[in-house]
Protein backbone atom coordinates (compact mmCIF):
# COMPACT_ATOMS: atom_id res chain seq x y z
CA UNK A 1 0.00 0.00 0.00
CA UNK A 2 1.35 3.40 -0.96
CA UNK A 3 0.42 6.35 1.24
CA UNK A 4 1.28 9.93 0.33
CA UNK A 5 0.92 12.74 2.83
CA UNK A 6 0.43 16.02 0.96
CA UNK A 7 1.08 19.18 2.94
CA UNK A 8 2.40 22.70 2.81
CA UNK A 9 4.81 24.25 5.30
CA UNK A 10 2.51 26.93 6.73
CA UNK A 11 -0.02 24.38 8.02
CA UNK A 12 0.96 22.87 11.39
CA UNK A 13 -1.65 20.10 11.19
CA UNK A 14 0.33 17.98 8.74
CA UNK A 15 2.75 17.08 11.53
CA UNK A 16 -0.12 15.63 13.58
CA UNK A 17 -1.24 13.51 10.63
CA UNK A 18 2.37 12.45 10.02
CA UNK A 19 2.75 11.31 13.66
CA UNK A 20 -0.48 9.33 13.46
CA UNK A 21 0.59 7.69 10.21
CA UNK A 22 3.94 6.80 11.83
CA UNK A 23 2.03 5.08 14.65
CA UNK A 24 0.17 2.99 12.08
CA UNK A 25 3.21 2.13 9.96
CA UNK A 26 5.09 0.95 13.05
CA UNK A 27 2.66 -2.01 13.11
CA UNK A 28 2.40 -2.48 9.33
CA UNK A 29 5.67 -3.03 7.46
CA UNK A 30 3.80 -3.21 4.14
CA UNK A 31 2.55 0.37 4.49
CA UNK A 32 4.92 3.08 3.31
CA UNK A 33 4.36 6.79 3.70
CA UNK A 34 5.84 9.37 1.36
CA UNK A 35 5.68 13.06 2.21
CA UNK A 36 5.09 15.56 -0.57
CA UNK A 37 5.31 19.28 0.10
CA UNK A 38 2.99 21.25 -2.19
CA UNK A 39 4.69 24.54 -2.96
CA UNK A 40 2.56 26.46 -5.46
CA UNK A 41 -1.09 27.06 -6.34
CA UNK A 42 -0.39 25.55 -9.75
CA UNK A 43 0.93 22.37 -8.16
CA UNK A 44 -2.06 22.26 -5.81
CA UNK A 45 -4.42 22.48 -8.79
CA UNK A 46 -2.48 19.85 -10.77
CA UNK A 47 -2.57 17.42 -7.81
CA UNK A 48 -6.17 18.16 -6.82
CA UNK A 49 -4.81 19.16 -3.40
CA UNK A 50 -7.79 19.71 -1.07
CA UNK A 51 -5.70 21.26 1.68
CA UNK A 52 -3.12 20.31 4.24
CA UNK A 53 -2.85 17.62 5.33
CA UNK A 54 -4.23 15.34 2.61
CA UNK A 55 -3.78 11.58 2.79
CA UNK A 56 -3.65 9.72 -0.52
CA UNK A 57 -4.08 5.94 -0.48
CA UNK A 58 -2.69 4.46 -3.68
CA UNK A 59 -3.10 7.90 -5.28
CA UNK A 60 -6.68 8.56 -4.12
CA UNK A 61 -7.61 11.16 -1.48
CA UNK A 62 -8.98 9.02 1.35
CA UNK A 63 -11.06 11.86 2.81
CA UNK A 64 -12.16 13.84 -0.26
CA UNK A 65 -15.61 15.36 -0.02
CA UNK A 66 -17.62 16.17 -3.14
CA UNK A 67 -17.14 19.75 -4.29
CA UNK A 68 -14.13 20.40 -2.05
CA UNK A 69 -11.94 23.18 -3.40
CA UNK A 70 -8.24 22.94 -4.10
CA UNK A 71 -5.45 25.25 -2.99
CA UNK A 72 -2.87 26.04 -0.35
CA UNK A 73 -5.00 26.03 2.78
CA UNK A 74 -5.30 24.08 6.00
CA UNK A 75 -7.87 21.34 5.73
CA UNK A 76 -10.63 20.62 8.23
CA UNK A 77 -11.78 17.08 9.06
CA UNK A 78 -15.03 15.92 10.63
CA UNK A 79 -14.12 13.71 13.59
CA UNK A 80 -16.22 12.16 16.37
CA UNK A 81 -14.96 14.96 18.64
CA UNK A 82 -15.90 17.69 16.14
CA UNK A 83 -13.91 19.55 13.51
CA UNK A 84 -10.15 19.03 13.61
CA UNK A 85 -7.07 19.79 11.54
CA UNK A 86 -6.21 16.12 10.95
CA UNK A 87 -8.07 12.81 10.88
CA UNK A 88 -8.04 10.77 14.07
CA UNK A 89 -5.87 7.70 14.41
CA UNK A 90 -8.99 5.54 14.10
CA UNK A 91 -10.17 7.37 10.96
CA UNK A 92 -6.76 6.80 9.39
CA UNK A 93 -6.83 3.10 10.32
CA UNK A 94 -10.25 2.73 8.68
CA UNK A 95 -9.12 4.61 5.56
CA UNK A 96 -6.06 2.37 5.29
CA UNK A 97 -7.97 -0.80 6.14
CA UNK A 98 -5.71 -1.70 9.06
CA UNK A 99 -6.39 -2.56 12.67
CA UNK A 100 -4.36 -1.77 15.78
CA UNK A 101 -1.51 -4.20 16.42
CA UNK A 102 -0.76 -5.05 12.80
CA UNK A 103 -3.97 -6.86 11.82
CA UNK A 104 -5.81 -6.22 8.55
Amino acid sequence: MDITLLYFDDCPNWKIADQRLATITADHADVTVRRHRVETIEEAERLGFHGSPSVLVDGVDAFAEPGAGVGLSCRVYRTPEGLAGAPTLEQLRVALGVAPGGER
